[in-house]
């Protein structure tokens, strides 16, 4: 996803923390001495990290983190080019799968990452995290937390119309309908900015494209499929379709994702269409409300629907770290269900590992079910080939908005993009 959360938002990070760009502590490249008790730190979590750095050095007393944290786009621009001129920290932020310059693909085959696979929490990682956490079968990537997108309820607003979440396709149209006739559209759309187009067409390909073939990006990498000539067609139709029912309010394409959470959390509709981290902002907006994270239905069978959940970033180790034994232990740290509690408290998700103790926020009880029943799949553009694949979906959604193109052109762009390889 173009703001990664973690893809991704970015990833576990929210979109505003991915988007922030903030320092503490000296610079990343600052040595850490071989048999020092300084380790060096890179990090996209902003707002989340600090607490874990300070539960670190408490609980290994003598021992000093110097730590950066940036956003996103800086510090994918800038990682590559440390680890190149051998400047860069001894632990660094590291996204799932092959979208972007930090992610795990990208970074472990030249060799700039540690292998992981023998840290005592690699073997219990959920097959679909793994998938996105390792190169050639190996784990590179520690990830700690995971994100859903689906619809996100206002529970308060929902009553007052005195509907219910559908849980079918059939049941979604009716739902849509009922509530524009109530004055309350259901859903808010903020496709002004190009990343939230995306978020609807994901929750109806996880169940549409993958609910009969797990093994699609397998066959798209192999040349056997294609977006074109594939479910991805009734996707995005449903989507449409949506459109077309009164799903979303006037216009998206004038409203940013600002301006949609403001929408969702006053009960201007009765809910949104984006990741579980929205529900903390919609909180923000409004202390009083109640928000609940439900699938999204894509066919009339509620046992198939599938969510897509992401494995958000994550912490790789530098292969030349200068203070590897400290590096690997703050890894694992970061993987304990202290850490990872930590990590994603402050972040509004769930844990990627299971058995941790975690009390799980009940606004994401039916996520964290979908997870334990492996009903999920990871972020679609995690697994593709390039980043160029996911931005023209981005523009051409937002230009079949707006009438300017059509989904046979966007598909058939899209797989142009995605045979050109890295």
């Amino acid at each position: 996803m173009k703001t990664r959360i973690p893809t991704v938002l970015p990833a576990v990070v929210t979109a505003a923390a991915l988007l922030a760009a903030c320092s503490g502590g000296t610079k990343a490249g600052d040595s850490g001495g071989g048999g020092s008790k300084t380790l060096t730190l890179a990090s996209v979590d902003q707002g989340s990290v600090e607490g874990v750095v300070k539960a670190f050095e408490k609980a290994n007393p003598g021992v000093k983190v110097r730590y950066t944290t940036s956003g996103a786009d800086q510090y994918q621009q800038q990682i590559r080019t440390q680890l190149s001129s051998g400047t860069a920290p001894d632990v660094m932020s590291v996204w799932p799968g092959n979208g972007n310059p930090a992610a795990t693909y990208v970074l472990a085959k030249p060799g700039y990452l540690r292998d992981l696979s023998d840290q005592p929490w690699a073997a219990k990682m959920p097959d679909a995290i793994k998938s996105v956490a390792q190169y050639e079968g190996k784990t590179y990537n520690a990830i700690f937390g995971q994100n859903g997108i689906g619809a996100v309820y206002n529970q308060q607003a929902l009553e007052k119309a005195g509907l219910t979440p559908p849980d079918t396709w059939k049941d979604l149209l009716a739902f849509c309908r009922a509530a524009k006739a109530k004055g309350t559209p259901a859903f808010a759309l903020g496709n002004q900015d190009n990343w939230v187009t995306q978020l609807v067409q994901y929750a109806l390909v996880a169940t549409t494209v993958y609910g009969d073939d797990r093994d699609f990006d397998k066959k798209m990498q192999a040349g056997q499929v294609t977006f074109a000539q594939s479910p991805w067609s009734t996707a995005l139709d449903k989507y449409l379709t949506m459109e077309k029912t009164g799903c979303f309010q006037k216009n998206p394409l004038g409203t940013n994702y600002e301006a949609s959470q403001g929408l969702a959390a006053t009960g201007k509709t009765l809910g949104i269409v984006q990741g579980n981290w929205v529900i903390a902002l919609l909180k923000g907006k409004n202390p009083k409300g109640t928000f609940t994270f439900k699938a999204l239905p894509a066919t009339d069978d509620p046992s198939a629907t599938i969510v897509p959940a992401a494995a958000g970033a994550g912490y790789g180790v530098n292969a030349k770290a200068k203070n590897k034994d400290l590096a690997l232990k703050f890894v694992n740290f970061v993987m304990s269900p202290e850490g990872m509690n930590l990590f994603v408290e402050k972040q509004g998700g769930l844990l990627s590992l299971p058995d941790t103790g975690y009390a799980v926020d009940p606004s994401l009880t039916e996520l964290s079910k979908f997870i334990g029943e492996d009903r999920t799949v990871p972020f679609m553009d995690q697994l593709w080939p390039n980043p160029k694949v996911q931005q023209t979906m981005l523009s051409g959604l937002q230009e079949i908005f707006s009438g300017q193109s059509t989904p046979e052109k966007l598909l058939k762009e899209m797989d142009a993009d995605y045979k050109a390889g890295n």
